[in-house]
């Protein structure tokens, strides 16, 4: 797949809406479209169950219906046929869900043995006698889905496509893992054997210790991947591109054993990524898949991703050092590229450059164009990396919105490694300058950025 339009994005989740909802999303959108932004990404949208955080949800399926106008109004005569179509996933989930609450929250692997292990008999009678609750996690759901349909059918309707985030792994306490337990690496007790995560990095130096449960590869091949072609069809259902959080699992993935503390004792174990991703194509067509492949990535990573004809990512913050080949920079970074300035795990523009050390700063300098203006200030900064971010060959480039705001570290989403003070930022519409949209409308222009992304 190759992109043959050249595109602006700004990353915003919707927790970062003034509402911390989407109820902010058409005066969202109509700011995309006064700055000549065709595309809005954001993180993935399912329910957290423990802490904040996206990527460790109750379900690969279910959305977060706290992030939907609690007013919106749906004709439930359609209830029964969507019903009928996300059976696969919607009654377990609820199920989960109500069990979950009336056990205190407690993993399903503390449940009573006859829910834990999904005895017939028993569900049966759960499903008798919480009708009504089942019933209203059920019609939260189509009443968040019917909400997104006409949503998304506005942002078409403004040129705007929506760009989505799937975790390449679930979480252990997910419904998911409690349904389909075959198709993970769990023991007998249903525990993990070993974890997901990714060795020491630029982001920690014992590496990061997700906790998320391997798949059991064989068993999903046996089926030719039924769970992750239900899965991208759904996330299609909801965004024109997806990225691929952690792409470079699908060649190999960090395996760590359950009981090691950290990251650092683990080992790479393949993945048959490219059976999967022909498995989907096989039934999809070509998708408009974007891969995360930041990192630690090896040539099996670069070669599936190409193979596949899959953009991948850079991001500029990682540019600056003195390696030629470092795919980072503004000069090596290829047309099927998302360009960033930063992600959701990296500090704003500002609150970067406020951390490096003040001999790192003159390179930095040189390398945006800034000669040795020691006195550049941290808007001159910000400036300069959006301009490269949007000059840039990459088809599509995308600003975090706290960078298009020249905001510092106060305004960082997550900081990878660390529990508190993560996912909890918003902006606030009066803290929009009256001239933002103008001024990035102006940039985007310049960049010759004011298509509508389209795979080609």
């Amino acid at each position: 797949m190759n992109f043959n339009k050249r595109s602006a994005g700004l990353l915003l989740h919707p927790t970062s809406l003034p509402s911390g909802t989407l109820a902010d999303a058409g005066r969202w959108l109509d700011f995309l479209k006064a700055a000549g932004v065709s595309v809005w990404q954001m993180l993935p949208l399912g329910l957290p169950l423990t802490g904040l955080s996206p990527y460790q949800c109750a379900s690969a399926f279910a959305v977060n219906t706290a992030l939907f106008p609690a007013d919106a109004r749906v004709d439930m005569r359609r209830f029964s046929p969507w019903h009928r179509a996300q059976a696969h996933w919607l009654d377990d989930y609820a199920r989960f869900i109500v069990i979950k609450a009336e056990h205190a929250g407690a993993p399903w692997t503390d449940w009573p043995p006859a829910l834990r292990d999904r005895d017939p008999a028993t569900l049966a009678a759960f499903d008798l006698a919480h009708a009504d609750a089942l019933r209203e996690i059920m019609h939260a759901q189509f009443r968040a889905a019917t909400f997104w349909r006409g949503m998304r059918a506005e942002a078409a309707q403004r040129g705007i496509q929506l760009f989505g985030d799937m975790p390449i792994f679930v979480a252990h306490d997910s419904a998911d893992v409690w349904a389909q337990r075959d198709l993970f690496l769990l023991d007998a007790d249903g525990q993990p054997t070993v974890v997901a995560g990714v060795p020491p990095d630029y982001f920690s130096e014992t590496g990061q210790r997700w906790g998320n449960p391997h798949y059991n590869w064989a068993n999903m091949q046996a089926d030719n991947f039924a769970w992750w072609r239900a899965r991208l069809r759904a996330h299609f259902d909801w965004f024109d591109w997806v990225r691929i959080d952690h792409f470079r699992g699908l060649a190999a993935a960090w395996s760590i054993p359950a009981n090691e503390p950290t990251a650092i004792h683990g080992q790479w174990v393949t993945s048959p990524g490219a059976a999967l991703l022909q498995a989907v194509i096989d039934e999809m067509g070509e998708l408009a898949l974007v891969a995360e492949d930041l990192g630690v990535i090896t040539p099996d990573v670069t070669a599936l991703r190409h193979q596949f004809g899959l953009p991948g990512m850079a991001v500029l913050q990682f540019a600056f050092d003195a390696h030629a080949d470092n795919p980072h920079k503004p000069e090596n970074v290829q047309t099927d590229t998302v360009y960033y300035t930063g992600t959701h795990d990296n500090d704003t523009l500002i609150g970067w450059w406020h951390s490096l050390p003040e001999q790192a700063r003159p390179h930095v300098r040189w390398q945006l164009g800034l000669g040795d203006v020691e006195a550049a200030s941290d808007a001159q900064i910000a400036d300069a990396m959006i301009r490269t971010v949007l000059q840039s060959r990459a088809a599509l480039a995308v600003l975090p919105l706290q960078d298009a705001l020249r905001l510092g570290s106060e305004a960082r989403m997550n900081t990878p490694g660390t529990e508190n003070g993560n996912w909890t930022w918003r902006f606030e519409w009066n803290a929009i300058p009256a001239d933002l949209a103008s001024s990035l409308l102006d940039l985007i222009q310049m960049s010759d950025r004011c298509g509508t992304l389209d795979p080609a």
